[in-house]
């Protein structure tokens, strides 16, 4: 019995990991719970950016792993703190209701009953003062440089969702997680790691920045219908849907154009190229993109209403991962 309900709780995790929901079917313990409260589904886009960083930092002089590995660390801590700010947010301003998408295709962590108001607000206290020790720590080793790649990150995480900008309200939520996942990230990463910067290393964060930005703007597409009545003006509701899927397409191929763009410039190696293999995949999903999206969701689809971002996350995980790769053999040639 002790081994089945070894295997039962790895299932729930792995379901959780996958779908950012609980099992329908099996055990929610603290750490299924709190991977999806965390919505620790969607971590991975931080990782790779992470990874980027990491990759692009090999070789190069005055590189740390020590320093690395603590700015991923920090990085992915500072990506949980914005999702549970969001749901904390939005769930104030009255954003966030039973009948909104949040709450359809995950539960929501407090109106779901995963934990309580007050909870949420303690895992927030507590997440942001780890990432202010990290931020301490590598302040003292690289200097004000990595204060100012942290705190504006900080004020771009908090003013996403929260009053009186509400970014995400006024059609900057997208410009917002661009610069985010892209130039932050990467650029702060590898600052912390190496201890220096140039334009290289900013022109080789944008691929990964805008492939990450079309994730947001799947979804935006998505609460079109539940976004529009609120006053939230998402690019998405600015556009309309038929040409915000346009959009997004054209963000997925500007991907491969700026991919191609930074090999040129030597700010990436050659082997990055590699992320046309992910090419069909784009192939895939460009057809549901050119039209509405389904009355109903597929059999076993976990996080409907969302459809085009759960479209964009395929492709985005598929490029993402061979942009890693692809770095990862430059970084080997080069070290070689």
């Amino acid at each position: 019995m002790p081994e089945m309900t070894a295997r039962s709780r790895l299932r729930s995790w792995r379901y959780a990991l996958r779908t950012t929901n609980p099992p329908p079917d099996g055990p929610v313990d603290t750490l299924t719970r709190w991977l999806v409260v965390t919505r620790a589904a969607v971590l991975p886009m931080t990782v790779f950016a992470g990874l980027v960083a990491a990759l692009l930092a090999v070789g190069q002089s005055g590189m740390d792993w020590r320093w690395l590995t603590v700015a991923v660390v920090g990085i992915t801590l500072a990506h949980i703190a914005n999702n549970l700010m969001n749901d904390l947010y939005d769930t104030q301003v009255g954003t966030d209701s039973a009948h909104y998408p949040r709450a359809l295709y995950a539960p929501h962590p407090v109106l779901s009953g995963l934990v309580s108001r007050r909870t949420l607000i303690s895992a927030i206290l507590l997440v942001n003062l780890a990432d202010l020790a990290i931020l301490v720590v590598l302040a003292l080793v690289r200097g004000w440089p990595v204060v100012v790649f942290a705190l504006t990150g900080f004020v771009l995480s908090v003013a996403y969702t929260a009053p009186p900008l509400r970014l995400k309200k006024r059609g900057l939520g997208e410009p917002d997680v661009f610069l985010v996942w892209g130039p932050l990230m990467v650029c702060g990463t590898y600052f912390s790691a190496v201890g220096t910067l140039s334009w290289h290393i900013v022109l080789a964060s944008l691929p990964y920045g805008l492939l990450c930005t079309t994730v947001l703007m799947g979804k935006h597409i998505d609460k079109i219908p539940y976004d529009a009545p609120l006053g939230i003006r998402t690019l998405p509701v600015i556009f309309g849907a038929a040409r915000a899927r346009l959009v997004t397409l054209a963000m997925m191929v500007g991907f491969y154009l700026l991919v191609g763009v930074a090999v040129v410039a030597q700010a990436m190696p050659w082997p990055a190229l590699l992320v046309a293999v992910a090419l069909p995949r784009l192939v895939k999903v460009w057809p549901y993109f050119r039209r509405p999206p389904p009355d109903r969701p597929p059999p076993d689809f976990p996080v409907w209403p969302l459809w085009y971002a759960a479209l964009a996350w395929v492709h985005v995980r598929q490029a993402g991962a061979l942009l890693v790769a692809g770095l990862a053999m430059g970084a080997i040639l080069a070290t070689s």
